[in-house]
């Protein structure tokens, strides 16, 4: 299968350091000699320390099993790592000493709170090891996933390692000549499969998504213990601005999410019209960048950890889990988001992950490079997914129902997709059918005006066609409005009237139908469905949850 080369800057995912910035490291590290062939960390174990190279050559590589690949090869001056070290993962990848010489090494508890302090320094590192992590992800490197395509569970890791941004590589069992050697050199039956390959040869056999973010380490578990201050549900831009300001107000804030960090966000290819990014960003950077500065302040992060209830007792929230767990806080931010649509036509669901995805990133275009796509959607998502297409398919259909794009679509995405020489806008459009033998091959389309219908040669479908709100867990919790989502301030003081009498006020502007439980982002009620707005409702609710709390008293501890 081929994979695109990931579009980053070769010299800023390996800068080297200069004298001044590796003083500022020396103050809390310690230099040591290393000898060659010495291993400084291993693939499959914790990140727990950042290396400078000082003297000599080390190399990083990738364990395949019965051999070793370089990826790279670094020298006085460079730093290793990637993005792991920052947010606590598992390694990759291993590196071993090359050369003899001397390295300086500093704890990454230590890291983390020096770049706190030396911003200029942090915004380097931090900035490499995301090159480091998107050009990991376009070079297949990683753990693999053996498994057939038509199978459930396949598509279930594929779509989690995406979501994540893991580095990982799929071996089809139907497609991949190696995958049934690989499977017999480890000892595993074709009817066992999917499996999971970590570390070169440890086999992880169909792990469910929490398994495998264990290995990994981007979950732990959460231990019972005092109330907290605040519980963030769901960690898109509203829920990791909502953590991040209230942790470094001093709140001690937990934040859960199902699926990932990013949200819908993260599904996002380039974020252009985001304050302080005039290139642009991609959500999933943005998201990287949140969870570092999260976690900075002290703030929990479990995913995937999934929320399946809520109640209140004793004056605090209660959030139920559905591993029969409880995270009990003051105050509870509800950023659950919306989820796009599934696209219901002939084709549609047996393609699922084969093809028809709901995601645009480097992941998912990885499976169609250089074949004609079609889009399906008017709004942004839709407009920045086409264009990130375009950059290598020879052909984007931008397939839209109603008759302009101006309705839903900001004017820069419009004139953008107008002047591209390889994106065409079908107004009126609809798709009827999606067929293939193993793989999206064509789509059947239709004028939604006339019923004239036509075939269109496509390698892969991406939907975009609206949303409707992640609230299907609150159940009889929280009032909703007709459609699902949530309304808050004014809008539910009226109907939820019986429990603000006791305390003698009306809602706060983002307090739901119960004191001290807010909603933000797109799970809102006549929220504004842009990244700036949520990240800002995220920021509000910790303000609001302040006031709360000053009500409420301190959280008593149990």
């Amino acid at each position: 299968m081929s994979t695109p080369t990931p579009t980053v800057d070769v010299h800023s995912a390996y800068p080297s350091l200069t004298d001044d910035q590796i003083a500022i490291l020396s103050s809390c590290g310690r230099v040591q000699p290393v000898r060659a062939g010495q291993r400084l960390f291993r693939e499959g174990e914790p990140s727990e320390e950042f290396f400078v190279v000082l003297s000599g050559t080390v190399a990083v590589v990738e364990d395949l099993g019965d051999q070793e690949r370089v990826v790279q090869l670094h020298g006085p001056h460079s730093f290793l790592g990637e993005l792991g070290v920052l947010e606590g993962q598992t390694s990759f990848l291993s590196a071993v000493v090359n050369t003899p010489g001397e390295v300086l090494v500093v704890g990454s508890a230590a890291l983390r709170d020096l770049l706190s302090r030396e911003p200029a320094l942090g915004d380097v590192i931090l900035r490499a090891y995301l090159l480091r992590r998107t050009m990991l992800a376009g070079a297949g490197t990683g753990f693999r996933i053996i498994g057939s395509a038509f199978s459930p569970d396949t598509r279930r890791l594929l779509e989690f390692a995406a979501r994540n941004r893991l580095p990982h590589r799929w071996a089809d069992l139907e497609r991949d000549t190696e995958a049934e050697a690989l499977l017999t050199r480890l000892g595993v039956a074709p009817q066992e499969t999917p499996v999971v390959v970590w570390h070169g040869h440890r086999v992880l056999r169909n792990p469910s998504n929490v398994e495998l973010a264990r290995v990994i380490g981007l979950r732990t578990e959460i231990a019972p213990k005092d109330v907290c201050d605040l519980v963030v549900v769901g960690a898109g831009p509203g829920g990791l601005a909502a953590a991040v300001y209230g942790a470094s107000e001093g709140l001690s804030t937990v934040v859960l999410d199902a699926v990932a960090t990013g949200g819908q966000a993260g599904t996002s290819s380039r974020i252009e019209n985001y304050l302080g990014f005039p290139a642009g960003i991609s959500g999933g950077e943005l998201a990287d960048r949140a969870v570092v500065q999260a976690d900075r302040f002290g703030a929990r992060i479990d995913v995937p950890t999934e929320a399946a209830g809520l109640e209140q007792r004793d004056g605090n929230s209660v959030v139920r889990l559905a591993d029969g767990g409880t995270v009990t806080a003051t105050n509870v931010v509800v950023a659950t988001g919306a989820r796009y649509r599934r696209l219901t036509a002939p084709g549609v669901e047996r393609f699922e992950g084969l093809g028809v995805h709901y995601a645009a990133t480097l992941w998912e275009a990885r499976t169609c490079r250089l074949d004609p796509v079609a889009v399906v959607g008017g709004g942004n998502s839709a407009g920045q997914a086409a264009l990130f297409l375009a950059r290598e398919s020879p052909a984007v259909h931008l397939l839209v129902r109603g008759g302009d794009l101006e309705h839903s679509m900001s004017r820069y995405l419009i004139d953008r997709i107008e002047r591209h020489p390889r994106i065409q806008v079908r107004l009126h459009t609809e798709v009827r059918e999606v067929a293939g033998e193993d793989q999206v091959e064509s789509l059947v389309v239709a004028d939604n005006r006339t019923r004239e219908q036509q075939v269109l040669t496509a390698r892969a479908l991406f939907v975009f066609i609206g949303a409707r709100p992640a609230t299907s867990w609150l159940a009889d919790a929280v009032t909703l409005d007709r459609r699902g989502f949530i309304p808050t301030g004014q809008d539910v003081a009226e109907v939820t009237a019986d429990l603000w009498d006791p305390l003698a006020r009306a809602p706060l502007a983002l307090e739901t139908g119960l004191p001290g439980v807010f909603a933000v982002g797109d799970v809102r009620s006549g929220s504004v469905k842009r990244v700036a707005s949520a990240v800002g409702e995220g920021a509000m609710a910790v303000r609001l949850a302040y006031e709360h709390l000053a009500e409420a008293g301190p959280p008593v501890v149990r």
